[in-house]
């Protein structure tokens, strides 16, 4: 072996796979630089560990390593390069892109795309809860016959006034049997209540509180008369009832009776359903802040300052245009106490409601439902509105 073989690193094949060491006769073991020689010297090329190429297995360019490279640090650059440079040969350069798939594999994805994120929601258009186009069929229709009664003559109005007292008494007592097994006597309810509407236009006040006390000793008679299991609650039902339908009506028919008795009537009847428009345009349009969500969920705080300033705004005008020796200020007065009674009854009649776990008190009316879900608002204001005209212009 000559001189030269000294500085140049060792060629595949003189160091095996064993461990016996290096062959006799070979020149000593690592590398031996000299700088006059080095210019000669040229690094062996890195052959991968399979061929990148493809190649048969039977090309010698295959059997250049036997089982892996011989030295660990045979990549590593000497301490100083004196290397010519070379081409780049993508079999012997390391890269960070991944190996191209096998064609016709599927490719595996270690990492699921995130899931795409739900479609939002189509905006919903506020609904007013019910057929309005039904609603105020029904109402012009009602309102028609109210206005022909009271003005043409008022007697035909109290009949008005007594056939719904029967058909709400009616409408409350079946709604008290099927969902509570409440057997209030309708028939001496009914006689009475209509004969109370009566008394209270033909006699007055006083004339009203007797046919309340009769109707009541009918209700308990009556009642005697079937097995004594649930008397309590069916006599305290009866009683209730004719309190709550046919007694505050009358004071309707108690307003009848003044000189301006029919446009007193048609202040109260205005300024209630006023009150009721108010309450519900406001609310369903602005309405944020519940009232008495557990009472009324539809009812808001907004609704209530509409019902109270719409009720305000006709009171006003009313007292000034419709009632004798009335003042606008009276009716300011007058339209925020039927705003604050109106309210209380549709909550009183809700709160019925939702004890007898149904929505409305009867389908008589389309869009209403029944007369008694009409008079929720109408009932506990006739007293409220009487007195107040009793206190601001007299009885007569």
């Amino acid at each position: 072996m000559n001189d030269s073989s000294w500085g140049a690193p060792p060629q595949a094949g003189y160091w095996g796979p064993s461990d016996q060491g290096p062959v006799q006769g070979a020149a000593p073991a690592g590398p031996t630089y000299d700088a006059p020689e080095a210019q000669q010297t040229r690094p062996m090329p890195i052959v991968p560990d399979e061929p990148a190429y493809g190649g048969h297995q039977d090309d010698d360019r295959g059997a250049a390593r036997l089982s892996g490279p011989l030295f660990r640090d045979e990549t590593q650059q000497p301490p100083y390069d004196v290397r010519q440079p070379q081409p780049y040969d993508p079999r012997t350069q390391p890269t960070d892109t991944p190996q191209a798939q096998p064609y016709g594999a599927v490719p595996q994805n270690p990492e699921p795309m995130p899931d795409a994120p739900p479609p939002a929601p189509a905006p919903q258009k506020k609904s007013a809860g019910r057929d309005l186009g039904a609603a105020i069929g029904v109402g012009v229709g009602l309102g028609a016959v109210i206005i022909a009664s009271l003005f043409v003559v008022k007697a035909v109005f109290v009949g008005v006034i007594a056939v719904a007292v029967v058909v709400g008494l009616w409408e409350l007592t079946s709604r008290l049997q099927e969902r509570k097994g409440i057997k209030a006597p309708l028939v001496p309810l009914a006689v009475g209540g209509a004969a109370m509407v009566v008394a209270g236009y033909v006699r007055g006040p006083e004339g009203a509180w007797v046919a309340m006390a009769l109707t009541a000793l009918a209700v308990l008679v009556w009642r005697m008369t079937e097995p004594p299991e649930g008397y309590l609650k069916d006599v305290t039902a009866g009683v209730f009832a004719a309190f709550y339908v046919p007694f505050l009506a009358t004071f309707v028919a108690l307003m009848l009776t003044a000189d301006d008795g029919a446009w007193r009537v048609m202040t109260f009847l205005l300024l209630t359903v006023v009150s009721d428009t108010g309450a519900y345009a406001v609310g369903w349009r602005f309405g944020t802040h519940k009232l008495a969500p557990r009472i009324s969920p539809g009812k808001t705080r907004e609704g209530l300052f509409g019902a109270v300033s719409f009720a305000m705004v006709a009171g006003a005008l009313c007292m000034q245009f419709l009632i004798d020796d009335g003042s606008w200020w009276q009716g300011l007065v007058l339209g925020l106490a039927v705003a604050a009674s109106a309210t209380l009854g549709d909550l009183g009649e809700s709160m019925i409601k939702r004890d007898l776990g149904i929505k409305d008190m009867g389908t008589l009316l389309p869009g209403h439902g029944g007369i008694m879900d009409r008079l929720d608002s109408l009932l506990p204001t006739a007293p409220v509105v009487w007195l107040m005209f009793v206190l601001f212009v007299g009885s007569g």
